[in-house]
């Protein structure tokens, strides 16, 4: 039953049946809704007591509702993209925070002689490394921070600032500083709170026997801090921007070898950039060693033979090669003057490079391997073979030499004025008789020889022309001439004065010193070509490119060359020596070169030599010089 609450004087009044609808009527009002329908005291009589009704709209719910989801959805979005798009590289950036990578640089191998002497080696160096990352953000901090480590470290600013400046990344490995004291490297490692940018990395410094025996930096390089060029070749192999690499030599061409693999270390840091401990360690790989086949004894001799021979003429530059025939071994590979492999380990000194490069000796140059000259006579055993092999002669075929030959208004003549008189193959190598050489190559009358094209195409198949394949970079190849390079650089046709001079070793044909004596180990090691080398551990093939019957006659004709012809000095050494002396003409106001190339024992031929020495003035020098180093070689072997 509805009742409606009145307080009336403490007493509650019952209603009739009017009184009741009256009371419905009234609680359709919402605001008295409670009233109506309730026993509990009105609202208005009850202390403190207010309604709340519903003040959002249905409207704003709803767009409220909207904007959560948006804002939930790019949360979403953005979680996704830092955990799955970009996890990879957020997660790499924390691990560098929180990780310091320290390069482990593996030990350089060692490089020996023939006889275990030790020609490249390695000496302890403390280098001075850091990040950008480990430095201060604003450039004025940073710059004042190094300059105040270069005034305690005592390291030079102007370097470590272009290094910094160089970097392209926070994490980059940074050399500020190179070579630094042992004491001062103990007192940064001690004292590494004191310094939480930087730390210590031990390196290697090579250290070479070259400032006793300088022409084996020509042999072996050295290693320099890598250049830009050179990085942006071998970035991607794990070098650094300030990692030393093998420049020239055998340092460059075994780099990778004598390199070895570097290691890593990973440190934990604190966020002050402290080490806690090394999370893991990856041990370099040291680089092998290599032994070579260069006797250092004979090198040096070789060169003390040079300087003793030149003191007081007008040439310092020489070029010998002494090599093993029977597989191309090189005992002794000397260019003269030569430098010091030291001085550019850790950045050549300004002024000891301006020496070097204005110097008119070239000392950096290798003559031996990389300089192109006129062969002069030292070419005649080669024409000589393939005039016998291709039928134009036999070993009985004999010339008039009465002092040269005459092409109309042209004379092409002999060394020797009024000739030699009859003249055979054996006697023409023994005594260089040029005309016997014009003979078999260019022909004379109704004689046909065997024309520049031949000539030249025997003088390809003995290694002239191409590169000997020695291993070492910066080999040359020298030159052959032929009627259709004349035509297109000179403008001109090519005469039969052309091939004459060819014939002799003159001309436009060029050569380099180890042609010629890889030309020469043909004779001796009985008619092969062989691949000459420096590594002890190749083995060189032999293709045989001369007969037997052939071999043998060029071998009779260069032992006469030392019985008697124009190197009967060469008796006086305790083996009996073959060879073939030169003159090669170059320059119409300096003197000529001088050339010896020849082989011993003639018996059983273990060794060649051939001697180039530039101005030398007729062979008057080359065979004196080849001489002395065979007397010291074959005294030295028979006493032992």
């Amino acid at each position: 039953m509805f009742g409606f609450k009145k307080k009336q004087s403490s007493e509650i009044f019952p209603l009739d049946a009017m009184e009741k609808l009256d009371a419905l009527d009234y609680a359709k009002s919402d605001f008295f809704f409670e009233e109506a329908l309730s026993d509990t005291p009105k609202s208005a009589q009850v202390p403190n007591r207010t309604f709340v009704g519903p003040v959002i709209t249905k409207n704003r719910y709803i767009g409220a509702c909207i904007l959560a989801g948006i804002v939930l959805i790019i949360f979403i979005a953005k979680s996704s993209s830092l955990q799955i798009l970009h996890g990879d590289e957020y997660r790499e950036l924390a691990e560098k925070n929180r990780l310091r990578i320290h390069t482990l640089p593996a030990e350089r191998g060692i490089i020996y002689d023939r006889n275990g002497v030790i020609l490249a080696e390695n000496q302890p160096t403390f280098n001075l490394i850091t990040t950008m990352e480990s430095l201060p953000e604003d450039q004025n901090e940073r710059d004042d921070l190094i300059r105040n480590y270069a005034r305690l470290l005592n390291f030079d600013l102007l370097t470590a600032i272009n290094a910094i400046d160089a970097s392209e990344d926070d994490f980059e490995q940074i050399q500020i500083a190179e070579n630094i004291p042992y004491e001062t490297s103990i007192s940064i490692i001690a004292n590494d709170q004191l310094y939480p940018e930087l730390y210590i990395e031990v390196g290697t410094r090579r250290s070479y026997i070259t400032n006793e025996i300088p022409s084996l930096s020509h042999v072996i390089g050295y290693t320099g801090i890598i250049n830009m060029e050179e990085y942006s070749d071998v970035a991607e192999s794990g070098y650094r921007r300030f990692d030393h690499i093998g420049k020239q030599g055998l340092e460059e061409e075994y780099e990778t070898l004598l390199r070895g693999e570097f290691g890593k270390e990973e440190v934990e840091v604190d966020a002050l950039g402290n080490p806690e401990r090394i999370v893991s360690k990856t041990d370099p790989v040291d680089g092998k060693n290599l032994t070579l086949t260069i006797d250092s004894a004979l090198q040096k001799y070789v060169e003390e033979v040079i300087i003793a021979r030149t003191e007081g003429t007008a040439t310092e530059k020489a070029s010998v090669i002494v090599a093993d025939p029977r597989d191309g071994s090189i005992l002794a590979l000397v260019s003269w003057p030569a430098f010091d492999a030291n001085d550019f380990t850790s950045g050549i000194n300004q002024e000891v490079y301006n020496e070097l490069i204005t110097n008119e000796d070239l000392p950096l140059f290798n003559r031996s391997i990389s300089g192109e000259f006129p062969s002069g006579s030292t070419i005649k055993p080669v024409y000589a073979a393939a005039a016998l092999m291709e039928g134009v002669i036999t070993p009985s075929t004999s010339f008039i030499s009465t002092g040269g030959l005459r092409i109309g208004l042209w004379f092409f003549p002999d060394w020797r004025a009024g000739g030699h008189g009859v003249t055979n193959v054996y006697h023409a190598i023994a005594d260089s008789v040029n005309t016997f050489f014009y003979m078999i190559g260019g022909g004379f009358e109704d004689f046909e020889g065997l024309g520049i094209e031949r000539m030249m195409e025997y003088a390809s198949i003995f290694g002239f022309g191409s590169q000997t394949g020695i291993d070492i970079p910066g080999e040359a190849i020298g030159f052959l001439p032929s009627k259709e390079w004349k035509l297109a650089e000179k403008g001109e046709m090519w005469y039969i004065g052309d091939t004459y001079h060819a014939a002799i070793g003159q001309g436009d044909f060029l050569v380099t010193p180890l042609q010629i004596a890889m030309s020469t180990s043909v004779f001796a090691n009985g008619g092969n070509l062989v691949t000459p080398h420096l590594n002890s551990e190749i083995v060189s093939d032999l293709i045989q490119i001369v007969p037997d019957d052939v071999v043998r006659v060029l071998q009779d004709a260069m032992r006469r060359t030392v019985t008697y012809g124009s190197a009967t000095s060469m008796q006086m050494v305790p083996v009996p020596v073959a060879g073939k002396t030169g003159t090669a003409q170059w320059s119409s106001v300096k003197p000529d070169h001088s050339w010896f190339t020849g082989f011993a024992p003639y018996d059983d031929p273990e060794i060649v030599i051939t001697v180039l020495m530039e101005e030398g003035g007729g062979d008057y020098l080359a065979v004196p010089v080849a001489r002395d180093i065979l007397m010291w070689w074959f005294s030295n072997t028979i006493e032992e």
